[in-house]
Parts: C-alpha cells; sequence; structure tokens
C-alpha cells in the first residue's frame, strides 16, 4: 500500500500544481506594468503569468532553491529565510516597497502569493529582525496556528497588513493560492495587499494567551500608530487551496477503484487531538458503522500545530502518524499517509510519514519507545528508523496538509487474489 499512498500524494501536487491553477486566472486584460510573484510557489505561478504576459518586469521572491531557471531578462530574482526571515527577506521587501512605489496611479501590478510569503517578504516595524525572528520562534514553539502567528507579524511589519499595497498608487490585482484553513485573504502570507483585520492591541492579547515576553515587540506595539489608508483600486482573488488538493487525490484514488470520502479541508488544532479524532472515525468504520463501510479512504486537510515540549524535532505530519498509530494501537489495521503539501514538513526532516498496520510492532522489534518518541516530539527520528519517513523535497506549491487513511486494504487485496 505504500505505493498507492505515496503515489495518490504525488497525483495530488501534480494536480494543483501552481502553474496550473494560475493560468485560468489570467484574463484577457491588458498586461500589468510589473509583477511580483512571492512564496513557495512563486517561481510556478510567476512563469504562467509570464506565459501570458511575455515581457512584463517582476520581482520573484522564493525559498532558498526554489527559483529554478533560467528566468527571462527582466526577472529579478531573490531567494530568502524561511522559515525564519533572514537579512535578505528584509532586502527583498525593501526591494519590492521601492519597485511598486515607482509606479504611477494610471498602471496595474499584478502580485501572485502562496504559503511562506511572511517570511520570505519581512519589513520589520518597530523592532529588529532578529527580535521578530525571536517572537516568531516563541510563538511558533508555544503552538500558536497561523492566524495567531500573522497576527503578531502584521503588527510589526511596514510589508504585511495592507501596506505593500498602500506603498503604490497604482491598481492593484492580487491572485492568491491559500496555506490557510478559511482562505482569508488577509491571512495568506501575511496580507500584503489586504488591509489587516488585526490591531496592535490583538497582537498583544496573542504574546499574553501563549505567555510571550518579548518586551521590544511589546513596546512596539505599544506605540504603533493606525495602518496607512489606500485609496487606489484593489481586487483579491484566492484561485487554490487545500479542496483542491483533496480533490485531486480523490480523483487518483477512485479511478483505481476505491471508494473515498473527503472528510474536509479545515482541521486544525493540536496533532495528537486531531489522530484521536481520526482514530474514532476509524474505528466506527471498522466496526461497521461510521461515515462509510471498508473498504473505503478517507481524504482530510487542514494545518495541525505542535507544542514542542520534547528534545525532538517536532513535525505536525509525522507526529499526527505516530499518534494515530498509538491511538489505533497494535491492532490497527490501517495504512495511512500524512504530508505536507509543499513538501516539507516543519523541522521533522521529512515531508511527513507512512503507516501501516504493524508500524507499532515493528517499532517494537527495532527496540524503539513509540510512546517515549511521541512525549519528545520525535516523531520523525521514528519513522526515518522505520524506513516509512517520506523524503524532504519542495514541491514547489503549499496547499496545507494531504491526511490519506486506506481502511480494510489489506483485506481488499486478500479478496483480488
Amino acid at each position: 500500500m505504500h505505493d498507492l499512498l505515496l503515489d495518490t500524494y504525488r497525483a495530488a501536487l501534480a494536480g494543483t500544481e501552481a502553474g496550473r491553477l494560475t493560468a485560468p486566472h489570467l484574463d484577457s486584460r491588458p498586461a500589468p506594468a510589473f509583477i511580483l510573484s512571492v512564496g513557495k510557489a512563486g517561481a510556478g505561478m510567476l512563469r504562467a503569468a509570464l506565459a501570458r504576459f511575455p515581457g512584463v518586469p517582476a520581482l520573484l521572491v522564493v525559498p532558498d532553491g526554489a527559483a529554478g531557471g533560467p528566468w527571462p531578462a527582466g526577472v529579478e530574482v531573490h531567494e530568502a529565510g524561511h522559515p525564519t526571515p533572514d537579512a535578505r527577506s528584509v532586502a527583498a521587501a525593501r526591494r519590492a516597497l521601492s519597485l511598486l512605489g515607482a509606479l504611477s496611479a494610471g498602471q496595474e501590478v499584478l502580485v501572485l502569493l502562496s504559503g511562506g510569503g511572511s517570511a520570505l517578504l519581512c519589513a520589520p516595524r518597530g523592532v529588529t529582525l532578529a527580535q521578530k525572528a525571536a517572537v516568531t520562534a516563541d510563538l511558533m514553539r508555544a503552538g500558536a496556528d497561523i492566524h495567531a502567528l500573522n497576527t503578531v507579524r502584521r503588527a510589526l511589519s511596514d510589508v504585511k497588513g495592507g501596506r505593500l499595497a498602500a506603498a503604490t498608487p497604482a491598481r492593484v490585482r492580487t491572485l492568491l493560492l491559500s496555506d490557510v484553513v478559511g482562505d482569508d485573504p488577509a491571512v495568506i502570507a501575511s496580507g500584503p495587499t489586504v488591509p489587516s483585520t488585526t490591531t496592535p492591541a490583538d497582537a498583544l492579547a496573542v504574546l499574553d494567551r501563549f505567555g510571550i515576553r518579548a518586551p521590544a515587540a511589546r513596546a512596539a506595539l505599544g506605540s504603533a500608530g493606525p495602518p496607512p489608508v489606500r485609496t487606489a483600486p484593489t481586487e483579491h482573488r484566492v484561485i487554490g487551496g487545500g479542496r483542491d488538493l483533496l480533490a485531486a487525490a480523490a480523483a487518483h484514488l477512485r479511478a483505481r477503484g476505491w471508494p473515498t470520502v473527503i472528510l474536509g479541508d479545515t482541521f486544525t488544532g493540536e496533532a495528537r487531538d486531531l489522530a484521536a479524532f481520526h482514530a474514532a472515525l476509524i474505528r466506527a468504520v471498522q466496526a461497521g458503522g461510521g461515515v462509510h463501510p471498508a473498504p473505503v479512504a478517507l481524504l482530510s486537510g487542514g494545518e495541525a500545530t505542535v507544542t514542542v515540549r520534547g528534545a525532538g524535532r517536532g513535525g505536525r505530519n509525522t507526529e499526527f502518524a505516530l499518534a494515530l498509530a498509538l491511538a489505533l494501537g497494535e491492532e490497527g489495521g490501517v495504512d495511512a499517509l500524512s504530508a505536507g503539501s509543499d513538501g516539507v514538513d516543519g523541522t521533522s526532516g521529512g515531508a511527513g510519514a507512512l503507516l501501516t498496520p504493524d508500524t507499532l510492532r515493528r517499532v517494537r522489534a527495532a527496540g524503539l519507545d513509540a510512546r517515549a518518541a511521541l512525549d519528545a516530539n520525535d516523531s520523525g527520528a521514528l519513522f526515518a528508523a522505520l524506513g516509512d519517513l517520506i523524503p524532504a523535497q519542495p514541491s514547489g506549491q503549499n496547499l496545507n496538509d494531504l491526511r490519506v487513511v486506506l481502511i480494510g486494504a489489506r483485506d481488499r487485496v486478500l479478496d483480488r487474489t
């Protein structure tokens, strides 16, 4: 079943390739004066735009190694830090502000945004880069979700929360690939072209909720003024998200005869809690009830969080997979995959992990301790030792996570022999 699961993952990525999702939304309007493409899917989105608007000057901002190439003359490429912003992120943000600020009121800029843009385009406001990176890292370790993270990052930025759009008199048209539950344009890449829906007071409340001291950030938030007001026309359109990822995976499985149920693309919360919920659904199906009789494939999306308390490296998808195995026990009886669509599962060292019905038995046979690994947030190392860690390989997109559970897979194979 490993091959079917991995093929489903690859098919979901191929079916939601960034350029493929972008091209249909590049309509017959006149070419823009400039294109800015930022995020993990930035290269694919920009290639689609340049195929429609050849010769238009552009700025591309992507993580290290994601630029590809070659690019035509007129395309300026910046690789920058992710998930932690660095000096290159600041340089890219200042360059974007400068280039968009040089446009005129009669022109239009096409902005292409995808997940990862929050770190890649970083212009600290009231704090140093190191101070902003520290508060972001503290929030991530505390288990803050993307909404909480971006509430703070927007308030400490000269580019997020609509400030990038406020820097140009030109019309701004934004196409977005969503990596956030709910597909809110103000949250995707921290909304550089969308007026902020939160305030510095909200950001202070986030720091309080997660117990983050961050004195410099608190001082900056306490003295922050109102955001700038933009009067030039703006347009935003979300052109892809987790629903597309699940639909592509489902199409692949159904074409191979698997009854498939999409549970939804809005699952959030601690990876362990999501695993417990999925385990309850699996048991219901195995008992002859639930959402669909076995054999069946259950698909879900969204993005879990991990509150790192141990000495391990975390990884929301590997943690979900290990917690699911433990919740089901040694007689769990399912094959499953949990992986990030960006091809990188946080700091786990992989893209995600695979489960088999005998995962826990193999763990025990190898002299490993699954519960200890989970308690230490070291699930990635355990799956690597089993050979079930999906190798990390940036995919050039970011549409949240994909979870696939095959119930009754082994019985199905026996029935066919």
